[in-house]
């Protein structure tokens, strides 16, 4: 995400810098986060998360749509499809896209291709599982990545109990810093929903929500006084 948040800042769409955490209105207690990971969310054959993306409250960004694809021995791949627009009027100022496909067996990524046009800076990634760890190939880093290593695609929730996440814009390792914000009520599709929120700063500083069964349902970041929102539009 770093990427097309630094060329979008970098359009006249934004005022002058002007950076902020965002804060949760029902907070119960922030900590570091624990080293003891939950689950992960399994999802089921034809699963999607679906995701409209605002910003200055009500306009319009574009989507985030996660799809899986699960086998029956349990294997399964999530594809990231996310589209993102900007402008004045008729005329586009900004674009990004990121196509990206993960995919599991046994709990572990084993491949990882991804591809990104950021307003016109073009990124990719490929990972495949060799003896133990991740054979990274991408533009922003070529080398081993460890096997039990997860990408920054956010429906995964062992993404805010790691210290490292994997790009899937362009295979960097990210070292992260996550903190536990404690339990927040968010409306999800005008429904009350009980999640837990956690803070996580790497190249971005993003908030994301998970609710009781683990599931991504919410995302924010603020940058340059504008915040960017993630409302879920669907999950099944």
């Amino acid at each position: 995400m770093k990427h097309f948040v630094s060329a979008f800042l970098a359009t006249s769409l934004l005022a002058p810098p002007v950076f902020a955490d965002t804060e949760s209105t029902s907070r119960t207690g922030a900590s570091p986060v624990s080293q003891s990971a939950p689950e992960a969310w399994m999802p089921d054959d034809g699963d999607v998360i679906r995701f409209n993306v605002y910003r200055k409250g009500n306009k319009e960004f574009g989507t985030h749509i996660v799809r899986f694809d699960v086998d029956s021995d349990g294997s399964f791949k999530a594809t990231s499809d996310v589209d993102l627009k900007a402008g004045l009027g008729p005329i586009t100022l900004f674009r990004y896209s990121l196509d990206a496909t993960e995919t599991w067996e046994g709990g572990n990524l084993v491949a990882l291709e991804g591809s990104t046009n950021d307003d016109g800076d073009k990124e990719s990634v490929s990972a495949t599982a060799a003896t133990g760890s991740l054979k990274v190939d991408g533009t922003g880093y070529t080398g081993s990545a460890p096997i039990s290593i997860i990408p920054s695609s956010h429906w995964n929730i062992q993404q805010v109990f790691s210290s490292e996440i994997l790009s899937t814009e362009n295979g960097e390792l990210l070292e992260t810093d996550v903190t536990n914000l404690g339990h927040d009520t968010v409306e999800v599709n005008g429904e009350p929903v009980n999640t837990t929120h956690y803070r996580l700063k790497s190249d971005l500083t993003v908030d994301l929500w998970y609710d009781e069964q683990n599931r991504w349902v919410q995302l924010s970041f603020d940058a340059r006084g504008q915040r960017i929102e993630y409302r879920l539009a669907e999950l099944y």
